[in-house]
């Protein structure tokens, strides 16, 4: 699976972005999507997840209320709608895919995810 992630970028506080993630190589619609971000100096963290349909979606907490994880199976796509973001959600953000589960689970940590995207930068200035 290939995943190409854009979108990112420079942006104020307060200010919105979204991400894109687009697959290829594998039937999309059981696939398990994830983003993750890393910022310097730090570990890869968890950001949001989705299940196979959509219906499901997990978040970390410092995110939720801001960021909104959805895909859409006929473009194989998941996306990454970031609201209100703050200097402190400046990172490299990745896409990550893996197969298998059940169509109503999600996963939350970087050592189950198989496939990864290049990552995207977002900067957040204050």
């Amino acid at each position: 699976v290939r995943l190409v992630e854009s979108g990112g970028g420079l942006v104020q506080a307060g200010g919105s972005l979204r991400l894109s993630c687009a697959a290829s190589g594998r039937t999309f619609n059981n696939l398990r999507m994830g983003w993750f971000r890393q910022a310097p100096g730090k570990e890869r963290e968890f950001v949001a997840a989705i299940s196979w349909s959509g219906g499901i979606t997990d978040y970390v907490d410092s995110v939720k209320g801001r960021f909104t994880i959805s895909r859409d199976n006929a473009k194989n796509t998941v996306y990454l709608q970031m609201n209100n973001l703050k200097p402190e959600d400046t990172a490299v953000y990745y896409c990550a895919t893996t197969g298998g589960g059940t169509p109503w689970s999600v996963l939350t940590k970087v050592h189950e995810y198989l496939y990864w995207g290049q990552g995207t930068q977002v900067t957040v200035s204050s």
